[in-house]
């Protein structure tokens, strides 16, 4: 059974939003200390008081940026979600608790206002767990919603996608006996042949072909909406899901099916869009 501090834990990499939380939460620590007041700070002369709000601030500020800023900027390699689990995660956030509270430690010293001892010392874990658990809790539901989003975003497209490679396209000729229905992704490619279009298909591993009377621009509008049906060429519309493999030589470029014996050709000004979408 793994060891549940060894279990993977997402990092949240993203710098941008980690600067809205540390700046909202550097803002909310002076608000907290202003409106409780937990170290009796009604009792302190009014210049006084202002200086250790103030101070707070600007340490919960400075410790935040450096920890989910700077330090994981300098050394991206060790702060990803690859290599990120639980322990670290603990670990790392029990880190910045301790510099935030060596940080008032010494504020407090420097500036002589508040007398520090055991009652002090609980007090400003307090204070420093606060910023803290708000971030946790904060990236925590942030990434959650996040991936959520990503993973249903992610299955709605591949049932979409599905859908539509699974519809049955309609290749109706001006000879009724020639019409022809079939899924889009059995399709290989169509080929035009002056008032005829040869669609060729996949069934297994047989390759099959049919010729329907029908123009190349109402082949081209009946596929519109399927991606990977490419115009690569004024005489070929391709299925870039079945392609082999691609060739390029001083004649132009070409595109190989398998068990096809010839090949496609690429006109320059499809060359680039076709890289593009494969």
């Amino acid at each position: 059974m793994q060891n549940p501090f060894n279990k993977p834990y997402p990092f949240n990499e993203d710098l941008k939003h980690n600067s809205k939380i540390i700046f909202f939460i550097s803002i909310g620590v002076p608000v907290f200390l202003l409106l409780l007041q937990p170290f009796r700070l009604g009792e302190l002369p009014k210049n006084d008081k202002y200086y250790l709000i103030i101070g707070f601030g600007v340490i919960t500020f400075v410790a935040l940026s450096l920890h989910l800023l700077f330090i994981p900027s300098l050394f991206p390699k060790n702060f990803t979600s690859a290599k990120w689990n639980v322990k670290k995660e603990i670990f790392w956030n029990l880190w910045i608790l301790f510099t935030i509270l060596t940080g008032f430690f010494f504020y407090t010293k420097t500036i002589a206002v508040l007398k520090f001892d055991y009652n002090l010392v609980v007090k400003l874990i307090l204070t420093a767990i606060l910023p803290i658990t708000a971030l946790i809790i904060i990236n925590q539901n942030r990434m959650l919603r996040s991936r959520l989003k990503f993973a249903n975003d992610i299955n709605k497209k591949l049932k979409d996608h599905k859908l539509i490679q699974d519809k049955i396209i309609y290749f109706n000729s001006d000879y009724q006996k020639d019409s022809l229905a079939i899924k889009v992704n059995l399709l290989l490619f169509i080929r035009s042949a002056n008032k005829y279009i040869d669609v060729f298909w996949k069934e297994g591993n047989i390759i099959k072909n049919q010729m329907v009377r029908c123009s190349m621009s109402y082949a081209e509008e009946l596929l519109t909406e399927h991606k990977c049906m490419v115009k690569c060429h004024r005489s070929y519309i391709v299925n870039i899901d079945h392609i082999d493999h691609f060739e390029g030589n001083v004649q132009g470029y070409k595109l190989f099916f398998e068990n096809i014996d010839f090949p496609i050709p690429v006109s320059k000004s499809f060359a680039s869009k076709l890289q593009e979408l494969i």
